[in-house]
């Protein structure tokens, strides 16, 4: 049954984005003000990366740099690592096991459109349970 479920019929549609060039900062006050781990960076609207709280710890706050002179482009995870919105979620789901990841951007022709996290995937398909539990292992 689980293979059955869409991506796009999970994921969160509102993503949080910030541009390569805007600054940490600008980051984590967008994470902050909506409530949200990672925020999604692009170029020219185009998603290039990913920016969570883990990259703000090791790469802002562990080596005391100033986040507001940091661009997102100095810490982001990239390359982005995307599933398209028709992918089945057991096969996201395995995907973020795989590549050790708890965010995983949707896109739509090259349009980002969403993001799926392990949580939503548990709230929807608790028998996906033992492949998060591979990645959160790793994590």
């Amino acid at each position: 049954m689980s293979g059955m479920i869409l991506v796009r019929d999970i994921m969160a549609k509102n993503v949080k984005t910030v541009r390569t060039d805007d600054s940490v900062h600008d980051a984590v006050v967008k994470m902050n003000k909506f409530d949200v781990g990672s925020v999604i960076v692009t170029n020219n609207n185009r998603p290039v990366g990913i920016i969570t709280s883990k990259n703000v710890l090791e790469r802002i706050v562990e080596p005391r740099l100033d986040a507001g002179a940091v661009r997102a482009k100095d810490v982001m995870s990239s390359p982005l690592i995307t599933v398209e919105a028709d992918t089945t979620l057991e096969e996201a789901a395995k995907l973020m096991a795989k590549k050790h990841i708890k965010k995983l951007p949707v896109i739509d022709k090259d349009k980002l459109v969403g993001v799926l996290s392990s949580s939503d995937i548990v709230k929807i398909s608790p028998t996906q349970i033992s492949i998060l539990q591979e990645l959160l292992r790793t994590s």
